[in-house]
């Protein structure tokens, strides 16, 4: 006899499940274990380059992959009709509320209103299903467009909703997202980091400020394998350094590729490789520049790689470098540091919170090409502080970014409501 759960939920977001978005796997994962009963729902599905491979679908052997229904598939079958008929027979008032709301908060232009319309309709379809599912509570990752549904279908619907705030990008344009009406119509606002919520509070009226808390993304550090648990207890000479991201402009590829070119310049470096690991809309120019730059023999461009070959790939090298121009806190250097490996960082956004300069990693200015060979040497010259900063790396992680514990504050979140 199954037991009841404690809670029905609903998860929304954009795209998923893709394998940037590995974090959000996890937090399922953790709310199913605490008893909560998990439905997955996604806008759109996810490119095959950009989607979980098959074998790849699970975080433990005891965790099944949680089927994800997407709202845009539905759109295309007669649903659409069937829901939008059956919400204007049961809940007439509400679905003009929300269509209201829906002209209120429309980006500008007349693209925002079509766009806003098609949101209406996704909202309208989400309604649908989380009545017919039972669902108590809808959780939605994500500020942007996807919040916007989950928002309407909560005003379509009696279920409170709720959403995870990353940044930095909806930070840019937070006005034309309407985080304000959000956060002031969600029954509570989870950041990923202090950086995130404090500048979630700009938009926030007063009596809001008690809805937002700081919900870490997590990893699971059993996955990574540190140094000190290896068979050889060390890795390289620190000449293997590798990068992890999607590869556009703001993940700072240019800084580190000029950092490398600038580092074969002085005769005292040692001899340095680099792997970078991810896709993206820039990979052919950084692939070109790094040829222009004559890097051609010592970096080497993998594309996206599951989340265990990650784990592999971070296992054999010796520093991680994330020259970032624009993050909210990279889920990506907390694997680097779970891993025990010493990472250099820039100090941008929640960075500083994970990334200790001296005690858990270095951190560097963005942009700052010189700053960043500077650390790089450093930590390739010194294996003593490449195991310091590793180990206390490795700390870090265990204390404040399990993704166990994490989602167990968001359990107790939702349970409030």
């Amino acid at each position: 006899m199954e037991s009841t759960p404690r809670k029905v939920v609903a998860y929304l977001t954009g795209e998923f499940p893709r394998v940037t978005d590995t974090w959000i796997r996890r937090e399922i994962v953790g709310l199913t274990k605490r008893g909560i009963s998990v439905h997955a729902f996604s806008v759109r599905r996810p490119g095959i380059d950009t989607r979980i491979d098959a074998e790849d679908s699970t975080d433990t052997p005891a965790n099944p992959y949680v089927d994800t229904t997407y709202l845009l598939e539905l759109a295309r079958s007669p649903r659409l009709a069937t829901s939008l008929l059956r919400l204007l027979l049961r809940r007439p008032r509400r679905l003009a509320a929300a269509t209201r709301l829906a002209w209120a908060t429309r980006r500008p232009g007349t693209k925002g209103t079509l766009y806003q319309l098609f949101y209406l309709l996704e909202a309208v379809l989400l309604a649908d299903e989380l009545e017919r599912r039972g669902i108590q509570h809808l959780h939605n990752h994500l500020a942007d467009s996807s919040c916007t549904v989950a928002m309407l279908a909560a005003t379509i619907t009696d279920v409170p909703f709720s959403f995870t705030i990353h940044g930095a990008a909806i930070f840019f344009e937070p006005y034309t997202w309407r985080l304000d009406e959000k956060i002031r119509r969600a029954a509570f606002v989870v950041a990923i980091s202090n950086y995130a919520r404090s500048q979630a509070a700009v938009f926030a009226d007063n009596a809001d400020f008690t809805k937002l808390h700081v919900v870490h993304c997590g990893v699971q550090p059993n996955r990574y394998q540190a140094i000190s648990n290896a068979a050889s207890g060390s890795r390289g000479d620190g000449g293997r350094l590798i990068f992890v991201g999607r590869l556009v402009a703001g993940k700072g590829v240019t800084v580190l590729l000029r950092a490398l070119h600038q580092l074969n310049t002085s005769p005292l470096q040692p001899e340095l490789s680099l792997t970078v690991v991810g896709d993206g809309p820039d990979r052919v120019m950084f692939e070109r520049e790094a040829t222009e730059l004559g890097l051609g023999s010592q970096v080497s461009f993998v594309g996206s790689r599951s989340p265990a070959e990650v784990a592999g790939l971070l296992a054999d090298a010796d520093i991680f470098v994330l020259p970032s121009f624009s993050e909210g806190l990279p889920v990506v250097l907390m694997e680097a540091m779970a891993s025990e490996l010493p990472v250099v960082s820039t100090g941008i956004a929640g960075v500083p919170e994970l990334v200790v300069h001296g005690e858990t990693g270095l951190v560097v200015p963005p942009t700052d090409i010189q700053s960043l060979s500077e650390a790089i040497i450093r930590l390739a010259a010194d294996p003593i502080l490449r195991t310091e900063l590793g180990v206390a790396g490795r700390k870090k992680v265990l204390a404040e970014f399990d993704s166990e514990i994490e989602a167990g504050k968001l359990v107790d979140l939702i349970l409030r409501t």
